[in-house]
């Protein structure tokens, strides 16, 4: 008689926990199904994440190594880029801001600066980002070595346009009479690596 209670007991648990394992089942395939997706891209001005790591491969940027106050005071070359992780405009500028480190970030400090880090302020010191940032992304602003500003422009700023003012700054020839640099593509340079 004990062993027939205890079967039947032990058949009542097992169905239970069958029909529970299955109701969990079910809640969870319906929770993956009304999950909307991320719709976030280069193209819209949806949040999908580090725009340096995700569009331009290079998460080294931010942040930047030094505060404003600081490269002004060691009397650098500095590249200020003003942008928003959720702008498509940024998102699609990051490469290019890029490719300015990618050539002149070991003599002039690259400075990627997210609107939304700038304190909000009344008044700001020259100092200060907030100081140059005109309320548009991407920004760009360009100091010599003296502090002076050289390059202050909005939008989409061509990597030329920046190449010719740090040009003046280091004294280098105009690119018209130097040779083209060329990137090499990832994988060519990895390949390299491997030997």
């Amino acid at each position: 008689m004990n062993s027939t209670k205890f079967l039947f007991l032990h058949r009542q648990i097992t169905g239970w926990r069958s029909w529970f394992s299955k109701c969990l089942l079910l809640l969870a395939s319906l929770f993956i199904i009304s999950t909307q997706p991320a719709y976030a891209g280069l193209n819209n001005d949806l949040y999908d994440g580090n725009i340096f790591v995700v569009y331009a491969g290079n998460g080294s940027l931010v942040p930047p190594r030094q505060t404003l106050a600081q490269a002004l005071a060691e009397h650098k070359p500095i590249f200020l880029a003003f942008y928003l992780d959720d702008s498509s405009d940024s998102k699609r500028y990051a490469i290019s801001i890029s490719r300015v480190q990618e050539f002149y970030g070991r003599v002039a400090e690259i400075m990627p600066i997210n609107i939304d880090a700038i304190p909000s302020k009344k008044t700001y010191e020259p100092t200060e980002p907030g100081y140059y940032y005109s309320g548009t992304v991407p920004q760009v602003v360009v100091f010599n070595k003296s502090g002076e500003v050289v390059l202050n422009k909005t939008g989409q700023v061509a990597y030329e346009d920046i190449d010719d003012q740090f040009r003046k700054i280091f004294d280098l020839l105009p690119r018209t009479e130097t040779a083209q640099l060329k990137r090499r593509a990832f994988n060519e340079f990895s390949s390299e690596l491997a030997k």
